[in-house]
């Protein structure tokens, strides 16, 4: 069975990870100026922790966090309300031929990441990683 030259096993490939990071930082930085006219989103300060597109990149779902983590459902409301604006902004920015469609769900890796902390600051833990 011949090998897909673009793409090795299940994983995204370099272009959707490439296209990924662009509008990542598009997104963030439109977000960060406050460039779209919804005063409700732009006094919150949102990170955008990824973005990952779907294989034909007609789909970039962006896994965004308020500032402190307080008022993620508000985050996504607003988000989902002026998709459209950061969808023309993102474009207009990246210079792409097609922008893909942009989708915003919470980035949860934060609260992973803190309960990672907690367990491996266990003393059970730390003595089973230490031995």
């Amino acid at each position: 069975m011949a090998k897909n030259k673009f793409h090795d096993g299940p994983g995204p490939s370099q272009r959707q990870l490439r296209v990924g990071e662009l509008i990542r930082r598009s997104l963030s930085e439109v977000l960060a100026r406050g460039d779209v006219h919804d005063p409700d989103l732009n006094r919150m300060s949102i990170t955008v922790g990824e973005v990952r597109t779907s294989p034909d990149l007609k789909i970039a779902t962006a896994f965004v966090l308020p500032l402190g983590g307080k008022g993620q459902e508000d985050v996504l409301k607003l988000l989902a309300r002026n998709k459209s604006e950061l969808r023309r902004m993102v474009g207009k920015k990246l210079g792409l031929k097609f922008t893909p469609d942009l989708r915003f769900r919470l980035d949860e890796t934060f609260d992973q990441m803190d309960e990672t902390r907690r367990m491996l600051s266990q003393d059970a833990v730390r003595r089973d990683v230490e031995e």
